[in-house]
């Protein structure tokens, strides 16, 4: 929803591509809080030999989303557009289906390397768009995005051979 109060934005990037690419990053946003709730969901409830480990490792990968959906809404509003914030819009924009089932500790790493790639995808399609506004603030969030999610997916991957 874009917000129409307040003084004109004039950030050198037209209201049109503000929208656009906010509209993406709500993409980028639902996935990312979508793929956070998933992976605290198996922090939790992780069992088996592997416990430990993806106990720990899912913690880490679930604060460090909780610190990305904020940088990525902060930066949907410095675009003058209102970051979506509820289930119910992040069930609309998410790509990412969620768990009802606890699934097995292999299921549930094979499961966030999908989330994990889904997201550098969605990633991937504002990209150009951030590029072609000349959006660098944008592009620099996406490449760091797809920088870490692309690692998170190899790290979880690699240990499913």
């Amino acid at each position: 929803m874009a917000k129409k109060d307040g003084p004109a934005i004039d950030i050198g990037i037209e209201e049109k591509q503000r929208k656009a690419i906010a509209e993406g990053l709500s993409a980028l946003l639902a996935d990312s809080y979508t793929l956070y709730l998933k992976t605290h969901n198996y922090h939790w409830n992780v069992t088996g030999p592997m416990f430990n480990t993806l106990h720990l490792m899912f913690e880490t990968q679930y604060n460090e989303l909780a610190l990305a959906v904020d940088l990525i809404a902060e930066r949907i509003r410095a675009l003058g557009v209102y970051a979506p914030g509820s289930y119910k819009a992040f069930a609309k924009l998410s790509s990412i289906e969620e768990s009802e089932k606890v699934p097995s500790a292999t299921a549930m790493i094979a499961d966030l390397v999908k989330g994990q790639e889904t997201v550098v995808r969605t990633a991937r399609k504002i990209f150009p768009l951030a590029d072609k506004a000349d959006d660098e603030a944008t592009c620099d969030l996406l490449t760091q995005r797809i920088q870490l999610h692309e690692k998170t997916a190899w790290m979880l991957r690699s240990m499913l051979e």
